[in-house]
């Protein structure tokens, strides 16, 4: 009932807060909430927007459709490269961006949805993609969003765009010795639940890590933009894809306004430090119950330390930067 009562009777507000001044990283930009989270932050008044994807080419025309809509400068977007399948690529962007004189948000929209099962830079796809690419670019880019607080005296965000599928699994991996070589394992792999999984590791990556920057000026908050028309299904096909077909025709909300949540988080405050937005608002009472089970406590206490193993073997230090 929750979820058809926000897919029915709940629009997120249209963004009006200002971004004048703010250097702001989107990746995931060069289609769907990603690229209309963008237009809305350009809208705003941000300074400097980063459209990080994987294809620049599909950047570059983002970037365009962007400036005819918003008529802003064009020296304001930029198309950077980042593909979340190479942790070499992770950190290129990582060092490219530090390297700014300032970085107000970085907004982690980025993420694929498959059932096929491959493994990239040693983990299944979707693992590689949605959480350790996702953590270690967040990582990499705390001590600049550290510095932004201190020198211009202001709050930046680091958003992970999340989802309430995360609902659908309680993480039956957990149980084994390593959760992520398990996720790891072809023979086990159950990839009807992959994306939900991915969801789920984000949001308990996130409770965990959330309390270690108190203090910090930086703002860690992720987020559920509901089902929307996007491009993340692109790759679903077969039966569940003729129903994830009608489900969009008959519940989603528009990209442009899923993409407010997006620009929601992107905005938010220190009210938000560690918590889950759903519907553009802070709402806790939305995780699913397993996360605020005991058992989800014990689950996020073990996925942390099994993926600050993952990090420090890619990036020796990163995980100091909490």
């Amino acid at each position: 009932m929750g979820f058809l009562y926000s897919q029915f009777f709940v629009t997120p507000t249209y963004p009006t807060r200002s971004f004048v001044g703010e250097t702001v990283i989107v990746t995931g930009s060069n289609v769907g909430l990603g690229k209309e989270a963008a237009r809305h932050i350009t809208r705003l008044g941000a300074s400097k927007v980063i459209l990080a994807c994987r294809n620049t080419t599909g950047g570059e025309e983002a970037k365009q459709d962007i400036i005819s809509t918003t008529k802003v400068d064009p020296t304001i977007i930029e198309v950077w490269q980042l593909d979340l399948s190479s942790y070499d690529s992770v950190k290129d962007f990582a060092n490219r961006a530090s390297a700014l004189p300032r970085v107000d948000v970085l907004l982690e929209n980025a993420g694929i949805a498959t059932d096929d099962f491959r493994l990239v830079s040693g983990h299944e796809s979707t693992i590689t993609v949605n959480v350790v690419s996702t953590f270690l670019l967040a990582l990499l880019m705390l001590p600049k969003l550290k510095e932004t607080s201190q020198q211009y005296n202001v709050q930046p965000r680091l958003v992970i765009v999340s989802s309430e599928v995360h609902g659908y699994t309680n993480l039956p991996e957990r149980e084994a010795a390593n959760t992520f070589d398990e996720l790891s394992n072809q023979s086990t792999a159950d990839m009807g639940q992959r994306y939900p999984t991915s969801k789920l590791l984000e949001v308990l990556v996130v409770r965990e890590i959330a309390p270690k920057l108190n203090g910090s000026g930086v703002v860690l908050n992720m987020l559920n933009p509901g089902l929307c028309h996007s491009s993340l299904s692109r790759n679903t096909v077969g039966l569940k894809g003729i129903i994830f077909w009608l489900m969009k025709a008959t519940l989603a909300r528009s990209t442009e306004v899923g993409s407010r949540t997006l620009v929601a988080g992107a905005a938010a405050d220190e009210k938000s430090h560690g918590e889950y937005m759903h519907d553009a608002k802070v709402d806790d009472e939305a995780l699913s119950p397993f996360v605020k089970s005991e058992d989800g406590t014990k689950a996020s206490q073990k996925v942390w330390a099994e993926l600050k193993e993952i990090l420090e073997k890619i990036e020796p230090g990163v995980t100091s930067n909490l």
